[in-house]
């Protein structure tokens, strides 16, 4: 039976768990989400699902046993050698050692393998602890150390889907997927990110097998340029694709705000990407990813869950939401964000809009030409 209404993966794993007070992901994000959206009154227990922890024996249909035991094993003795550190990237300054270094991936990816498996017949989910799109079979990287965006897509092929289309908003490339599945042609890989920006792949003319399509924004691409490049290159490449199930990458970092990038969008381009999508598959799957600023990100991924139940966003928060909000803290590095009075009082942004720069517009054209 197909879904009845959308459902959010979620997990307290997240509250409180950090990667340590000066790594970027020290702020709270999944959980920032459940409470923003459960104070609105969007988020009735029969919308929640608790995200289940995935198995080591689940997880090496994409990773290495090796990896996964070596993960496990600095977990449990909060340190590495110096040769686990270099063989699988674990215990650096991107991923490092902590309490939960292997329950907290390995419950994202639990929410993606189930993901394959509820939507078998059909629905949408929302799962903001997912999108971990960086780690390889065997290593960490770019503080992810499971790739979950894989996970799902394995899942959802192994539960009927025959062509999954992938679409990846991050300010950074999805280079753990697409190395999954540069060749793998019943998966179309779509990804927009900031040019230049670690990891420094995803090049206009990387291919793949023909289905891999990237496209590099230049510093500074706004919400103008999200929609030019929505509807001039995302929206004809997925339609001729027809797509079966759609994964989409909802990265906040590509927020003007968010201090991992130097793109300038609001979440109004992430929910136009979010909304315009819906409905090209019958199976529809939203991950979180990227998202630095702890309030640009859960305001972000709240108005996702919005879009997606057709929740009305309204002008003013009512008390509890703003309460949310006004309590979230950023410490790090010696200094305390303070915030902007929208980012309490708001969850959808203005519309931060501009000229279309040309190499949008040129880099989207190619793409559109070359169809599937």
């Amino acid at each position: 039976m197909t879904l009845p209404f959308p459902q959010m993966l979620g997990s307290e794993i997240y509250r409180g768990s950090s990667y340590g007070a000066w790594h970027p992901l020290r702020v709270p994000r999944v959980s920032t989400v459940m409470d923003l959206t459960r104070a609105m009154g969007w988020l009735p227990r029969e919308r929640f699902i608790t995200s289940p922890r995935a198995k080591p024996a689940a997880l090496t249909v994409f990773h290495t046993p090796d990896y996964i035991a070596a993960l496990q094993a600095a977990e449990a003795a909060q340190e590495v050698s110096g040769e686990v550190r270099e063989t699988y990237n674990i215990g650096t300054p991107s991923n490092p050692i902590f309490t939960e270094m292997y329950r907290r991936p390995a419950t994202g990816a639990g929410a993606s393998l189930l993901a394959g498996e509820l939507l078998r017949n059909g629905g949408v989910l929302h799962s903001p602890g997912g999108g971990t799109h960086h780690a390889f079979a065997d290593r960490a990287n770019g503080f992810c150390f499971l790739n979950d965006p894989v996970l799902a897509t394995m899942s959802l092929r192994r539960n009927g889907a025959t062509r999954v289309a992938y679409v990846d908003i991050d300010a950074h490339h999805c280079d753990g997927v697409e190395a999954a599945f540069r060749d793998e042609p019943d998966v179309l890989l779509i990804s927009t990110h900031e040019e230049n920006r670690w990891p420094r792949t995803g090049a206009l003319d990387d291919v793949g097998v023909g289905q891999v399509f990237n496209l590099p924004l230049p510093r500074g691409a706004h919400d103008d340029d999200m929609a030019f490049a929505l509807n001039e290159m995302i929206l004809p490449v997925v339609q001729a694709f027809k797509p079966d199930a759609i994964v989409v990458q909802c990265g906040s970092d590509a927020i003007t705000e968010d201090p991992q990038s130097r793109l300038a969008m609001s979440n109004n381009a992430h929910i136009g990407v979010v909304e315009a999508l819906r409905h090209l598959a019958p199976r529809y799957l939203v991950l979180g990813g990227g998202g630095y600023n702890p309030w640009s990100v859960g305001r972000c991924w709240s108005a996702i869950w919005a879009t997606l139940n057709g929740y009305e966003i309204p002008d003013v928060l009512p008390d509890g939401a703003q309460d949310v909000l006004r309590n979230l803290v950023w410490h790090g590095l010696h200094r305390i964000k303070q915030p902007e009075p929208h980012w309490i009082t708001t969850i959808r942004d203005s519309w931060r809009g501009g000229e279309i720069s040309d190499i949008t517009r040129t880099r989207a054209a190619v793409l559109a030409g070359r169809g599937i």
